[in-house]
């Protein structure tokens, strides 16, 4: 059982959201000042939680307070915070000893970040400037995020990353002020973060900013997946306010629960499930040689495979039914291989889910030369089991013919060949 969270955000995500939701979820307050107050920056801010209300709704808002500032975010000393570039916030993070997850986590993030805003403007990622409040506001919400994710335990994955899911992001509109002036919404450097993922967007017609940069870094760095919620068992719901009020609830949920091991290997995140194409037509007026030729086109232009079978059509006419099963991304080069070698008028695809285990060829040696050999496994590089063995029909067939031998016994002799190697599979 693993230990997981997942991110609901059906009004977008900003940092102080995250630390809303975690907060609700019971990571203390207390313990994230105290944490962060190691970065060097403690006479620079503050951190206060309230419950509010959205739309009736209940929900946990942090409110970071910069020093310096009034209530309402301006700033009376422009000179009080200077930017801070990467090097500079990477220094503080390694300086601080925060817990080992927190400290790889927030460092990848802001790397991230610093990243996608440096494509934006054309610099190296270390040398984006972090705007004043920006700065603090970005190190407290990313640093707080990170610890509060390892404070509620929150499992790894293989890569070392939290075993965390998020949903699809809206993306918002309107436009949006900046340091840089006024910035159409998304802004560039979600936009870059969200490529960089390939994260799957849609619009909820609310026209303000709704995933900010910040946000944006956090997901598009530690989220294992985006999309539906994986297989789990929900324990506990953080509920994250965001400052302003919409037509629907600014609240991100945190469904904190645990996944089955077996369940992990969901439809996603099985490496072995893939999507493929199906695509099929019936033909009754072609010569059966075009077939042959057929068959030969498909597989070099790159079908999984190929393949028909005896029908019968319309008036009693014998016919045969054609499919062919291909990745998604060689349809448009199939179908036109169809229509210029059948006379077939239409085509149907689908698209189905298909399980393959694992493969790779190895070679052996047998008394008349090498042969290779494809095999298929279960499981993982640990305990494999190996579910098939098969030679190469090519090979066998081909040292058949010089040596004027059955096709079978060099098959065998093959097989033979590779048991004898691995024994102990």
């Amino acid at each position: 059982m693993s230990k997981v969270v997942y991110l609901q955000c059906p009004t977008g995500i900003s940092g102080d959201m995250c630390l809303g939701a975690l907060v609700s979820l019971g990571v203390p307050v207390e313990y994230l000042t105290e944490k962060l107050n190691s970065l060097g920056i403690e006479n620079e801010y503050t951190i206060t939680s309230e419950l509010v209300h959205r739309h009736s709704q209940e929900a946990t808002k942090v409110h970071v307070n910069l020093v310096g500032q009034d209530h309402h975010g301006h700033h009376h000393h422009h000179d009080h915070h200077h930017g801070r570039h990467l090097p500079e916030i990477e220094a503080m993070i390694l300086k601080a000893q925060l817990p080992a997850r927190a400290e790889a986590w927030s460092l990848a993030v802001f790397r991230q970040l610093a990243v996608a805003e440096g494509a934006v403007h054309g610099v190296a990622p270390e040398q984006v400037h972090f705007h004043e409040v920006g700065a603090v506001d970005a190190i407290v919400d990313i640093v707080g995020t990170c610890l509060g994710l390892d404070w509620l335990g929150i499992d790894n994955n293989e890569d070392g990353l939290p075993l965390l899911y998020c949903s699809a992001l809206p993306t918002g509109g309107g436009t949006v002020k900046a340091a840089h002036g006024v910035m159409a919404v998304p802004v560039p450097a979600v936009l870059k973060l969200w490529e960089a993922r390939g994260v799957p967007v849609y619009s909820n017609g609310i026209e303000k900013e709704l995933v900010t940069p910040t946000g944006a870094a956090i997901v598009t760095t530690l989220a294992k997946q985006f999309g539906a919620a994986p297989a789990m068992s929900i324990k506990q719901v953080g509920l994250g306010a965001g400052s302003i009020n919409l037509s629907i609830s600014n609240v991100l949920q945190a469904w904190l629960g645990h996944s089955n091991s077996e369940q992990n290997v969901s439809l996603e995140s099985s490496p072995y499930i893939e999507t493929v194409s199906v695509l099929e037509t019936q033909i009754d007026d072609l010569n059966p040689q075009a077939i042959g030729y057929l068959y030969d086109e498909l597989l070099t232009a790159g079908a999984l495979d190929v393949f028909t079978q005896s029908i019968g059509m319309k008036k009693s006419r014998p016919g045969i039914l054609l499919t062919v099963i291909s990745r998604q991304e060689k349809i448009q080069q199939i179908q036109e291989i169809l229509f210029r070698e059948t006379t077939t008028l239409g085509i149907r695809c689908s698209t189905q889910q298909r399980t393959t285990l694992q493969r790779q060829m190895e070679t052996v040696e047998t008394g008349y030369g090498t042969v290779s050999v494809k095999i298929a496994w279960l499981g993982e590089a640990t305990n494999k089991v190996v579910t098939n063995v098969q030679p190469e029909y090519e090979d066998c067939a081909s040292l058949a013919r010089k040596y004027n031998i059955p096709w079978r016994q060099i098959q065998r002799l093959a097989l033979q060949s590779w048991y004898q190697n691995n024994k102990d599979s």
